[in-house]
């Protein structure tokens, strides 16, 4: 496609998945719009974690130093019994060999290193906060965009294609599958907090410990030195099976009351986690919630991105980046393929299969497998040696296994996808 008929893009939504397509869009040299519900841009939510797949097109969009400014580079990826028993440790990002790091970091920050790129670059009306979409039409070889602002009004925005970047409760997800079913539960709750503490392990580990019926916990640092003692700013994922106590919202507030005696006991040499679980300012509740693949996303000169494509179950620290990942390929499909509809296609074709493996393989064999089988093969009593148990080569297998699926494979050629030429 060349530059003189390159379409205009409207992207409904400014979290990481809008943010990385509008710059994405503009490096290609592809007019677009980010198009946000919130009056006002906040940092909410906790950690997440951006996989060296992702880091490396972050990379190429030249946010690196950001990003590294802002958040804490993952070394490893540790595995603990709730005995407290190493499993199974092995390096990550650059320290594994990637040439990319990996991200642990706030989501606010993450946010905010992208909405400031986005502001900088593309210029500061690229993003229009206070507008809800509340539905798309096609019409004359374009598609309309409706949005209410906050006073009530109705906004039409006119575009060549409109992508749907609204997260798990996609309205244009709904608009275009009204059908679907709800959301699959998978039988776990999920609360999780932030909390200051010294720095553990490496000063840049994953840790995971222990297992969903009796309590498993998830804990890496998202931002370095944030008090004069040089303290980090602590991630932290408590999950348990329960029935299912809430429906799907990011910043619905929960109560360390309904977990905490599942870790009563956890006194590690390296972690008292009663005490750190104590020190959190707030916590907050999710269902562990994914939904069925689905079997088409794109309809005209619309298409899905994103969590509004395929939300996944929260395990394999992949969400974030499988939005990245859409949106290379979107941009890639949109520079090659001069109709738009079919290039919306292209992108659809190249990303609905894998992300859809990806669903599935979160909800049964994500790298927290590897505490399940630990769990199930010693049943769950403490072991003089992790090989009688299980080999390190199974446990490594099922680490080795989700990096293929999710494209992170060290020296697999999807590992970094390439930049395509604008």
């Amino acid at each position: 496609m060349t530059a003189s008929n390159r379409p205009e893009i409207v992207i409904v939504g400014a979290g990481v998945a809008g943010l990385v397509l509008a710059l994405e869009l503009h490096d290609a040299g592809i007019p677009c719009r980010v198009y946000e519900s919130v009056p006002e841009i906040r940092a909410l939510g906790v950690g997440i974690n951006v996989l060296p797949h992702a880091g490396a097109v972050l990379g190429q969009l030249s946010l690196e130093a950001d990003l590294s400014a802002a958040a804490v580079l993952t070394r490893e990826s540790v595995f603990f019994t709730r005995f407290g028993q190493l499993a199974y440790r092995e390096p990550a990002g650059r320290d594994a060999g990637y040439p990319d790091p990996q991200y642990s970091i706030h989501r606010g920050d993450l946010q905010a290193v992208l909405l400031s790129a986005v502001r900088e670059r593309l210029g500061p009306d690229a993003v229009v906060t206070g507008h809800t979409c509340t539905g798309t039409r096609d019409e004359d070889g374009h598609v309309t965009a409706e949005f209410r602002t906050a006073d009530g009004a109705l906004v039409r925005v006119r575009g060549d294609a409109v992508i749907a970047c609204d997260g798990v409760n996609s309205v244009i997800r709904k608009q275009l599958h009204p059908k679907e079913g709800e959301p699959r539960y998978s039988g776990v709750t999920m609360w999780r907090g932030v909390t200051v503490w010294e720095p553990f392990l490496s000063g840049g580990s994953m840790v995971r410990i222990g297992w969903l019926d009796k309590g498993k916990l998830v804990i890496y640092p998202i931002r370095n030195d944030v008090d004069a003692q040089g303290r980090q700013l602590v991630n932290w994922v408590a999950e348990r099976e329960t029935p299912q106590r809430t429906d799907r919202d990011w910043i619905r507030q929960g109560e360390l009351a309904d977990f905490a005696s599942a870790y009563a006991d956890w006194h590690f040499d390296w972690l008292d986690v009663p005490a750190f679980l104590e020190a959190t300012d707030s916590v907050l509740e999710y269902p562990m919630v994914d939904q069925e693949p689905l079997d088409w996303w794109t309809a005209g000169r619309v298409t899905l991105l994103g969590d509004a494509a395929h939300p996944m179950v929260p395990r394999g620290s992949n969400g974030a980046g499988q939005a990245v990942l859409d949106a290379r390929a979107l941009r890639t499909a949109l520079v090659e393929e001069p109709d738009v509809h079919s290039a919306l296609q292209a992108y659809e074709h190249k990303r609905r299969p894998a992300t859809a493996a990806v669903v599935r393989t979160n909800r049964a064999n994500p790298p927290d497998a590897i505490l399940r089988e630990v769990s199930r093969r010693s049943g769950d009593r403490p072991f003089a040696r992790i090989e009688d148990v299980i080999s390190r080569e199974e446990l490594a297998a099922i680490s080795d296994g989700y990096k293929d699926v999710a494209g992170y494979a060290l020296g697999t050629p999807e590992r970094v996808p390439e930049q395509p030429l604008t």
